[in-house]
This record gives C-alpha cells, sequence and structure tokens, in this order.
C-alpha cells in the first residue's frame, strides 16, 4: 500500500480511525526580509523572471575574481556566498545561466535550485492538523492530574513511553546548555510551552537564502504553516504544568525558517539554515523535509546534482562544527533500496510528471546524505506506520510518528494514534508523518549531549544507536489486514529496513 502524494510529504493529518489515504495535509512556509546581500541584490521586478542558483567552487575562499565576473557576464547577481563551503546563491533571468557558468575556471558545479520563477507560482496545499478541542482538553486534564509529575496533557501523549521518555525524566529533563534547531516553516516562540526553552539567538528567517535576523522572522505568520511549531513542541515543550511534555523537556530549542509561502523547501534557503546552525552553536537539528522541487535529485542531472552538492557540504559543515542532523524518512512507504521508484511528484513547482529513479543514485535530500540520521515512524503498536518509507542500510532508526488509529490504536487514556503537539496561537493538536518521529529522535540526541556534554556529532550517533531497543522485522507486513503484504522489511533484528538498530530509548540515553 503506497500513501497518495503531495507536494510535502513529511507531515501527515490524519483524521482517526481512517486510513492514511483519507487526508494529507502538507504545509507552507513563509516570506522572509531579507538583509543586505554580499552584491546588489535583484529588484522585484527582476525577481519575477528570475531562477535562484546555486555555485559551487573550492571552500575556504571568497570567489575569485574570475568566478564573479563570469557570473556577471552570464546575466547573474550575487545574493551571498558562503565561502567556509564553496556555494554561492545566484539570482539570473538567464535561461541559460547555470550551462554558462559550468564551463567557468573554478566552477565545480552549477544549477537551478527551482523550475519556478521567483516568486513560485505554485498554490498553498491545503490540510491542516487536528485541533484539540475543550472537551479532549478537559479529559486529558482530568486523567494526568492522578499523575503528580505530569503536565496537562501528557496522558495522551503515547509516544513518550514507546521511547521511554517518560522514565528519563524522572532522571533528567536535559541540559539548557543544549540546543536543538527546527529547519523548518517557522517557530511560534511565544508559545506558553515553548517560550520557556527557547533559544532566540540560535534562530533566524533564511528563506531568501542568507540570514534575516529580524526579531521574530521565524515565526509563521497566522497563514502560515503551524508545522515547525508542532515539531518544536514535541522536541523540547517544558514540564511547567501547562500543556503537553517534549521528549527533551529541559533544552533549548531554536527556529529556523526555511519555507518559503508557497511551502517550498529550496536549496539555497536550506543551505542557509545549516550554515545557521553550525556557526550559532547548534547541538542538534531536525530536518522533517525534502529540498524541492525534486524529491529525489540525481546526479547525472547537471542542476540536481549542484543541488545535491550544496546541501551535502553545508550538512558536513555542519556537522563538523558540532551538530547532529537528524532527518525524516518521508511518508510515501517506499523502498529505498530497491532498482527504482517511480516519481511522480517532480518538479513540484512547475508541472510533475512520472519518472523512474534508482535511489541509490538519486538522492532525497538532506535525508539520504551521508552523516544524516535516517527515521522511519513507528505507530502505537510499535509497528512501522503505513506510510513510513523504508530500507535496509538506510533507515538508521525508528521512532514514534503515528499512524491512523483505526490501524494501530494505542491504549487508554490516549484517544489518537497520531502525535500530539504544539500549534501556533497557543493551541495543541494532533499531526503524524516521519516529519513527526525525527524530532523524537532529535529529543533522545539532545538528552545524549545533554549527559554527554563533550560527546562529538560521532559519538552521539554512536550512543544513539547502540541504546536503540532491537526490533525485528514485521513479517508478513499487512497493516490495513486486508490479506495483502503492504512492505517487506530485510535484515535482522538489531539492523533491518523497517526499524534500523531499533526504536529510540530516551531512558538508556540518560542512564548509559
Amino acid at each position: 500500500m503506497t500513501a497518495p502524494l503531495s507536494r510535502h510529504r513529511r507531515a501527515l493529518a490524519i483524521p482517526a480511525g481512517l486510513a492514511v489515504a483519507a487526508s494529507l495535509a502538507f504545509l507552507p512556509g513563509t516570506p522572509a526580509a531579507a538583509t543586505p546581500a554580499a552584491e546588489t541584490a535583484p529588484s522585484t521586478a527582476a525577481d519575477a523572471t528570475s531562477l535562484s542558483y546555486v555555485v559551487n567552487v573550492t571552500p575556504g575562499h571568497r570567489p575569485s575574481a574570475t568566478v564573479r565576473r563570469a557570473i556577471a557576464k552570464a546575466g547573474g547577481t550575487i545574493v551571498t556566498s558562503y565561502d567556509r563551503i564553496g556555494v554561492i546563491v545566484v539570482h539570473s533571468a538567464n535561461p541559460d545561466f547555470a550551462k554558462t557558468v559550468r564551463k567557468v575556471r573554478g566552477v565545480q558545479s552549477a544549477g537551478a535550485t527551482r523550475t519556478a520563477p521567483l516568486p513560485s507560482a505554485a498554490t498553498t496545499d491545503t490540510g491542516a492538523p487536528q485541533v484539540l478541542g475543550g472537551e479532549e482538553l478537559a479529559a486529558a486534564r482530568a486523567a494526568s492530574a492522578k499523575a503528580e509529575s505530569q503536565d496537562p496533557l501528557e496522558s495522551l501523549q503515547w509516544d513518550l513511553p514507546a521511547i521511554k521518555a517518560d522514565k528519563a525524566h524522572e532522571k533528567t529533563l536535559g541540559s539548557k546548555k543544549v540546543t536543538v534547531a527546527v529547519i523548518d516553516t517557522g517557530v511560534d516562540d511565544t508559545h506558553p510551552d515553548i517560550a520557556p526553552n527557547f533559544d532566540r539567538q540560535a534562530s533566524v528567517n533564511c528563506v531568501a537564502g542568507k540570514p534575516d535576523t529580524t526579531d521574530g522572522a521565524w515565526r509563521p505568520s497566522a497563514a502560515e504553516s503551524p508545522h515547525g511549531t508542532h515539531v518544536a513542541g514535541e522536541i523540547a515543550a517544558a514540564k511547567n504544568g501547562v500543556g503537553m511534555t517534549g521528549v527533551a523537556p529541559g533544552v533549548k530549542v531554536a527556529g529556523i525558517k526555511v519555507s518559503n509561502p508557497d511551502g517550498f523547501f529550496y536549496t539555497e534557503a536550506v543551505v542557509c539554515g545549516f550554515m545557521w546552525a553550525a556557526e550559532h552553536g547548534v547541538d542538534v537539528t531536525n530536518n522533517s523535509y525534502y529540498t524541492d522541487p525534486w524529491y529525489f535529485n540525481c546526479k547525472d542531472d547537471p542542476d540536481q546534482k549542484a543541488l545535491v552538492e550544496a546541501v551535502s557540504r553545508a550538512s558536513r559543515y555542519a556537522e563538523k562544527k558540532g551538530a547532529v542532523n537528524v532527518a525524516a524518512a518521508g511518508n510515501e512507504n517506499y523502498d529505498l533500496t530497491s532498482d527504482e521508484i517511480t516519481d511522480p511528484s517532480s518538479p513540484n513547482d512547475t508541472t510533475p510528471g512520472d519518472r523512474t529513479v534508482d535511489p541509490s543514485k538519486c538522492l532525497d535530500i538532506p535525508t539520504q546524505l551521508p552523516g544524516v540520521v535516517t527515521v522511519a515512524a513507528t505507530g502505537a503498536k510499535g509497528l512501522k506506520s503505513s506510510f513510513s518509507n523504508y530500507g535496509r542500510g538506510v533507515i538508521d532508526i525508528a521512532a514514534p510518528g503515528g499512524d491512523s488509529t483505526a490501524y494501530q490504536t494505542p491504549e487508554p487514556p490516549a484517544t489518537s494514534g497520531l502525535i500530539l503537539g504544539t500549534l501556533p496561537g497557543g493551541k495543541w493538536g494532533y499531526m503524524a508523518g516521519t516529519s513527526m518521529a525525527s524530532p523524537h529522535v532529535a529529543g533522545v540526541a539532545a538528552l545524549i549531549k545533554s549527559t554527554h556534554p563533550h560527546a562529538s556529532p560521532a559519538m552521539v550517533k554512536a550512543l544513539l544507536y547502540a541504546e536503540a531497543d532491537a526490533t525485528a522485522c514485521t513479517k508478513p507486513y499487512d497493516i490495513d489486514g486486508d490479506g495483502k503484504v503492504d512492505a517487506v522489511c530485510e535484515g535482522p533484528k538489531n539492523r533491518n529496513g523497517f526499524y534500523g538498530w531499533g526504536m529510540a530509548d530516551a531512558l538508556d540515553a540518560v542512564t548509559w
């Protein structure tokens, strides 16, 4: 069974009791007010017919005079340059810009980051999370009142005991010296469950491909996506007697906004996000998205090759500077180790069409990049979520991401098989997807870093995998009970295609 496709597929909003196919909610991003560029930025009129490009050169130096002249001669305007990793962000209305610049000495690769002109011509997806109503809030508060140590809505969070986070909190809530950056659609830091732990200094708007440090620029507007706010609460909602509890409720959380008003996560914004995290002391990044407009970026295409290279350089740099990068595996029930996959959704900012790709050569970025922790989703019964991508050697670890309540029903007093999280405006609601699994692992990584403050990213990842609860393959996997196998798991109990090294374990993370 394969879930239907939509423009963004790291988060699902699934009505309780209905199949995954019933409702997919993928969420829009937010605009940016640009800070001064390295060179004069193009006008709004020019942007209307321009594309954005990344030009990759030798890292460690300012772009050479030869490269800068060639960019200008080809009709390009440099927006900003990340010299440490050799990635230049350029706008140009010349349709042959990338082809021309690739021939220049010193340019290693160059490609368009989108297929639609600036600004994107796409429309916003529809769909919304299930907002927790008054009756549900009252019932949850009554249930949690019986447990003195619980926040009011914690009784609805079946996902916390699933990874033993409730037991871990008896030992530690995590360190205020650890920051997790939510690279996403923006975070509402005024939410009462997020405000106590919000790291303003590590927060920014990167939508334009360069940092906008205007106060509050990291927030989504009322009309924009609640996705990043939901993720932030899953990671670090404070244990403060209000609402819900995060996996690591004592650590700091930052918002790095990289999604534009139409909900696209373009390469230049993602590069900016990783670079900002690297330079601002972030310990863990959560990446519950894929980099648009290509679901899979094929290295034999010169444009897509450049995008892979740019994001790879940025994610590697963030890890080099101390960050563990955690990413969602995706929501199409794809086997990412299969010989071929039919991708009907790319490019998603103009006119997508079916194409067959080899996922070992065409990469979902940042999910499939080296060094990134790739997370699969599980439901309330501990089985792979019906929508979660999988693949032996690709999936590193599993964590609760929710599933249709009809497929995996939680034990009472929890009522929904989805994941509870914070929503803008001081609300809470349910969502599901590998988008929701990834922040659980980011939270556990933050607890490990809190317990082992001098651990390198490599050591944090090693402990994350060693402490995971080995989980055997589900065979046969017939999640909807229709008598047909919906996915095939390969590998042993401690390293397989559904669960990787196993289910994340927060308790072991703080007791090792």
